[in-house]
Parts: structure tokens; C-alpha cells; sequence
């Protein structure tokens, strides 16, 4: 049998490009001599992080509409026009026996061009409210994998096979896919951050290139974070740090780790009795997963809200804490410094998230992506 041939198409984000790289990972480890290609956006994060996976990719000039200034969608659209014929001579050249969508600019373009060649697709819808986009390539998909309970109302129910998202292969245990112990890591995690096991460590997380209304949150608060004896390891995000410097300066000794990008997610969250984050659709399944604790502050700048909608998915079940964006520099960290030291509200918060987990998402997809190439 000929080696299968395969192109993941999105990003944008590390929730798009994480579920990407785990779901290639696992149809690698199934079938290692299949050939994956990657399809991306050319200015975006997965023209770095892809390559460093070990996997080729190609960039398409494509870019989102701009709401706010409407003439400037003429180069937007020029620039999907170009991506339409870059993907479609991508698609004919490399000729895939499948192309998977994880979201984000790219798979737009190149999903719509496998469909018009005949070639079958397969979304990997990872929120709970499905975007204009992956609502129209839906009806030429095989499939669409989903992360949330109640996605009829936005694809034919047929279609939709529950898999969940896949994370980080350093977030689990073992190899098996199964609910890691992150707690195993916890001594070792404690050295490598220089922080104390004898006090509470809140993990604050806005995401690869950082959340502003978390930040400023934090820096307008730390002196009552310190005072209260909490620990906190802060991941500003890229474009943020520079400025939690300048905050973090007078307190300098204190139990705070700040830097742009956590590299040890899994020391993170081994250490972390609770979570702050925003509530993209990977980091929740991650949690899931983890059976962390977590106040959910989601971004007002995505897309239909859909982070809104994830973060109610869970708050609706007792699985997370909710607060606004436009409340949280008032209210944000003084609920957390609360929370961190209610041993019964922790625990009670962890058992409900725990149950939300999904494991095993990538060897799903995959199982699908191999029963539509089979016919």
C-alpha cells in the first residue's frame, strides 16, 4: 500500500497550532512513513513552530477582514484570491488522500480548494461556537470533529463525531493519552520555577501573545499579591513583558516568575493550585485534561465571542470561574487570592473539570481521517 499523503491546514494561534502538531504527531506514530504537509498563514506563529516540529510548510498570503476600516478589505481580498490559487497548486501538487482543518486564516482557502478538486475533508471544530468559516466548509466535509456537547445547532448532526482537543504531548503522563498526575512533577517543578511548596502558587496565562486586561490586572494588584503570600508565575506573552518588567522592578525578590512564554507548561501546571486564563479552546481542553482550577477571563476580541461561550460551556456545570474582561482589573485578582486558599471551592472545581475531559482526541481524529480515506 502506498504511504499516505496528508494536509493539515490553519493557525494563526497556539490553539490552533498545537492541536495541529499533536494530531500530525499521531498519525506519524501510526503510520510513519505517511507524508503531512502543513498549509499556514505566511506571517503568522506556525511558520516557526511548525518547521521546529519537524514538519514542511507553506505559507499563504492570507488574512483576516478588518471590521473596523472596510477599505482596507480590497487587499484582504486580493490577498484571498492569491491564497485560493496558491492552495489549490499546493493541493494538485501534492495530491493528499485527505485534508483536516484545525481553524485559523490558512484552512479557510485550502479546505474549499480540496472540496472543488474532489479531494475529502475533515474539520477540527475546537470551539463551542462554531465560526462563519467552519460553518460553510462544513457542508462539503466528511466529518467534523468536535470538543462540545450541542453541535447540531451549527452542523449536520450526521457529520459531527466527539473527540475533543488535542493538547501538548509534554502535558501527559505517558504516551497512552490517558489523565496525567501532573502532581508526580511537582518537586521537580518547584526547583525549576525557585518557589516554595509550603505556599499557594497561582498560574497566570494569556495566552503566545499575552492578554492585556490579565496583565494590567496583575500589575495593578502585585503589591497585594505579595503581601497575601501567594507565589504567582505570570506568562505576560510577547507583547507584554517589557512592560510587567517595569512593575515587577521594586519588587524584586519577591515569589513572582514572569517571562512571555512558558517552555515547561507542565511545571506550570504542576505547580499551580489555581489558573487564570483566557478561555481559547485548547488551553480549556488542557485543563480539562489536568483537572485544574481556573478563573476564566475570556477575550472580547474573537470572533463571534466564542470564548465567552467556551468559558459558560464549563461555568454551566461548576467546572470553572467566570469573570468579565471589562470587571477584571477590579475584580479579578482579589477573587483569586480568595479562592487560592479555599481548600473546598479548589477541590470541588477540580472534580467538575475532570469530568469535561476528553482524552485520547488525536488517535480519534486520526481514527477518522483513516476511515474516510478508506472509503
Amino acid at each position: 500500500m502506498k504511504p499516505y499523503r496528508i494536509i493539515i491546514s490553519g493557525g494563526g494561534t497556539g490553539g490552533h497550532i498545537f492541536p495541529a502538531i499533536a494530531i500530525g504527531n499521531a498519525f506519524k506514530e501510526r503510520f510513519p512513513d505517511a507524508e503531512i504537509l502543513f498549509v499556514g498563514a505566511e506571517d503568522r506563529m506556525e511558520m516557526e513552530r511548525i518547521p521546529a516540529a519537524g514538519y514542511k510548510i507553506i505559507g499563504l498570503p492570507v488574512s483576516g477582514f478588518d471590521r473596523s476600516n472596510p477599505l482596507r478589505n480590497l487587499k484582504v481580498l486580493a490577498r484571498l484570491l492569491k491564497s485560493l490559487r496558491l492552495a489549490k497548486k499546493t493541493i494538485r501538487t501534492f495530491n493528499p488522500d485527505i485534508v483536516l482543518g484545525v481553524g485559523g486564516y490558512a484552512s479557510g482557502p485550502t479546505l474549499r480548494m480540496a472540496a472543488s478538486l474532489g479531494i475529502p475533508t475533515l474539520i477540527q471544530e475546537q470551539n463551542s461556537y462554531a465560526g462563519i468559516t467552519n460553518k460553510l466548509l462544513a457542508k462539503k466535509a466528511e466529518k467534523i470533529c468536535v470538543a462540545y456537547e450541542g453541535m447540531e445547532k451549527f452542523f449536520p448532526a450526521e457529520k459531527i463525531v466527539l473527540t475533543g482537543n488535542p493538547v501538548r504531548k509534554n502535558l501527559l503522563a505517558d504516551a497512552s493519552g490517558e489523565q496525567p498526575d501532573v502532581s508526580e512533577k511537582k518537586s521537580e517543578a518547584y526547583d525549576f520555577f525557585s518557589l516554595s511548596s509550603e505556599k499557594k502558587t497561582i498560574l497566570v496565562i494569556g495566552g503566545s501573545l499575552g492578554a492585556r486586561t490579565i496583565n494590567r490586572s496583575v500589575q495593578h494588584t502585585l503589591d497585594a499579591i505579595v503581601s497575601s503570600g501567594v507565589q504567582l508565575i505570570w506568562q505576560t506573552g510577547r507583547y507584554y513583558y517589557t512592560d510587567a518588567q517595569k512593575y515587577l522592578k521594586p519588587l524584586e525578590g519577591a515569589s513572582i516568575r514572569c517571562s512571555d512564554f512558558i517552555t515547561r507548561m507542565d511545571y506550570a501546571y504542576a505547580v499551580a493550585d489555581l489558573v487564570i486564563s483566557r478561555a481559547g479552546a485548547g488551553t480549556i481542553s488542557e485543563l480539562c485534561l489536568l483537572g485544574k482550577p481556573v478563573i476564566l477571563v475570556p477575550s472580547p476580541n474573537v470572533a463571534e465571542d466564542h470564548q465567552t461561550k467556551n468559558a459558560l460551556a464549563l461555568v454551566h456545570k461548576g467546572a470553572a470561574l467566570f469573570v468579565s474582561d471589562q470587571e477584571a482589573e477590579s475584580v479579578l485578582i482579589p477573587e483569586a487570592l480568595e479562592i487560592v486558599k479555599d481548600a473546598g471551592r479548589l477541590h470541588s472545581l477540580s472534580q467538575q473539570i475532570k469530568k469535561l475531559a476528553l482524552p485520547h482526541s488525536a488517535e480519534r481524529i486520526v481514527d477518522e481521517m483513516v476511515k474516510i480515506i478508506g472509503g
